[in-house]
């Protein structure tokens, strides 16, 4: 199997696409290269780096990239996990296979300190599960 090439975009690169390509490094390996990106780029949220460092994994590496630095890589996949994303999505001259899931913002999250982690969490772990699902369907893992 020959090594594909994943784009995760969302609107800022700084949350949820960030969490999905945490957890599809982590999951594809070798069998994939994962990209992350925005239709504008926010830098990477400290509080995403915390929620993803409680699970194992460290993205703090992790850039915030717009989606436009890409347009030479030939991506197999690309996933949009806002809305926005999704509608001000750039055509890609390709022939990806695209998916879509609007996942919470969590940045938008209002409250107390720990109410907006639990937010976090809650998104971390939804992305967890579609991440797994998308690893397992697409990549028999």
């Amino acid at each position: 199997m020959t090594q594909k090439n994943v784009l995760v975009l969302c609107t800022g690169n700084s949350c949820r696409s960030q969490l999905m390509h945490g957890y599809l490094t982590q999951l594809l390996g070798e069998k994939a290269t994962v990209y992350s990106a925005g239709i504008e780029t926010h830098g990477v949220n400290p509080k995403t780096v915390q929620v993803m460092q409680e699970d194992g994994i460290d993205i703090a590496h992790h850039t915030s990239n717009h989606v436009d630095e890409y347009g030479a890589v030939p991506f197999d996949y690309v996933i949009t996990v806002c809305d926005n994303a999704r509608e001000a999505c750039p055509v890609f001259p390709s022939s990806a296979i695209l998916f879509h899931h609007n996942f919470p913002d969590p940045a938008k999250a209002t409250g107390t300190t720990e109410g907006v982690m639990e937010q976090f969490r809650a998104v971390r772990d939804e992305i967890k599960a579609y991440a797994r699902d998308f690893a397992r369907q697409y990549f028999n893992l």
